[in-house]
């Protein structure tokens, strides 16, 4: 019989072994340099995300601060933030179609430099549509979406 495939909510409420914190060795340290990093849960990147008032935006760099604040690491990891970011926006769209009232805002999570992210659900167009609606304006550079002035809008932890 063919394994199931887990719904957005349900990757999200994997806790995956996770949070942990590890050293930067190999690789990883050529890449991001010495000290530790955190390894966020699915969880406490969603709740980063949900914290994230109408009119403010949060960039990936800043929730991966956050996480490495919340566990004393040097960094946060940028693969599974951002892939947990991701999924995420998939399990607030999930929700919502299920008719939950409150989802987590996913549209208001940005890219590095204010851009908008084309893996959310409904792609640039719906982030752009979302994040006008709250009163942002949004300005194309060649074949990128960026939130004009981002930085006066961004949300602090």
């Amino acid at each position: 019989m063919p394994r199931q495939k887990k719904t957005w909510s349900e990757k999200l409420n994997d806790p995956k072994d996770l949070p942990k914190v590890v050293a930067l060795e190999g690789s990883k340290f050529q890449r991001w340099g010495k000290g530790t990093c955190a390894i966020p849960a699915p969880r406490e990147v969603n709740e980063l995300m949900a914290q994230v008032p109408k009119g403010r935006l949060v960039t990936i760099n800043a929730l991966r601060e956050a996480l490495a604040r919340k566990h004393h690491a040097d960094i946060g990891c940028p693969i599974t933030t951002g892939i947990f970011a991701w999924i995420s926006a998939h399990a607030a769209e999930e929700q919502g179609a299920s008719g939950a009232k409150k989802i987590t805002p996913w549209w208001r999570t940005l890219k590095t430099g204010g851009e908008l992210n084309p893996k959310f659900p409904g792609g640039l167009d719906e982030q752009r549509r979302r994040l006008e609606a709250e009163g942002h304006k949004i300005e194309q550079r060649g074949k990128r979406w960026l939130v004009a002035n981002h930085e006066a809008a961004l949300h602090q932890f």
